[in-house]
């Protein structure tokens, strides 16, 4: 007989929406998965594969009908469900985010969690109000960013643009080291905190790096959703070292 004190699916279910040509944010949910929790994502369209995810994609995304996907998702009896997108918001603005938050939540009959929304929480547990920000992102969908952010109290005091227009997959094919050298150029003296936006930016991987070498608290699109799922539903913390955002769960 299977003790459940070891048992890996002893825990909460967590439904997970992710954008179809992801391919970072399971692997990150694998990397930082609480004790005794299972993933079960489903697929999000709404944007051309083939063309740069601008404002106007990414903001499609965020508009796209989630009707049957949150239909499939909640067939797994889900307890929390992630929206595993933080432009499709961020182009919106913190109503939208919200909203959206909202009608997962009917829809699901679970917490909803959004990327956006999360790093908004994650930065308040920590009390940072001026950050630096980075991102693979378009230079005006990180406009739209720190606009959402200013709407939340939070100001963005130094900013890297990564320079050169991605495509849906150029995004997730940074390596680690180019997501350090990135997230390096958003460090100030002003700064509490140094947030990586993208949930298929390999970012989680940088995190300890980018906090010896800055002192500095870093939160990330996926360590930031999983740290506000650890919180909604009383989770330990999860193995090996993700920041000093779980030093507070």
């Amino acid at each position: 007989m299977t003790d459940p004190r070891r048992d890996p699916r002893s825990g909460p279910k967590v439904g997970v929406l992710v954008p179809y040509t992801n391919c970072n944010l399971e692997p990150d949910l694998a990397l930082m998965r609480p004790e005794g929790v299972t993933f079960h994502t489903e697929r999000m369209g709404g944007y051309d594969v083939d063309e740069i995810p601008d404002a106007d994609q990414m903001a499609g995304l965020g508009a796209s009908d989630l009707t049957e996907t949150l239909r499939l998702i909640a067939g797994v009896r889900p307890k929390a469900v992630l929206y595993g997108c933080t432009s499709a918001t961020l182009t919106h603005g913190p109503a939208f985010d919200r909203d959206l938050a909202a009608r997962i939540e009917a829809a699901s009959g679970a917490v909803s969690i959004t990327a956006a929304g999360a790093l908004v929480g994650a930065l308040n547990a920590l009390g940072a109000k001026r950050v630096g920000f980075a991102s693979p992102y378009v230079g005006e969908i990180n406009d739209q960013a720190v606009a959402f952010l200013v709407d939340e109290g939070i100001e963005t005091v130094a900013r890297a643009d990564i320079g050169r227009d991605l495509g849906n997959y150029g995004q997730g094919e940074l390596t680690p080291d180019e997501v350090f050298a990135l997230a390096s150029r958003a460090v100030s003296p002003e700064a509490e905190a140094l947030v990586l936006s993208c949930t298929d930016m390999r970012s989680v991987e940088t995190i300890a790096r980018l906090e010896a070498a800055t002192g500095l608290p870093v939160v990330t699109s996926n360590q930031a959703m999983v740290f506000q799922l650890s919180r909604a539903l009383g989770l330990a913390r999860p193995a090996g070292d993700f920041g000093r955002l779980f030093d507070i769960v």
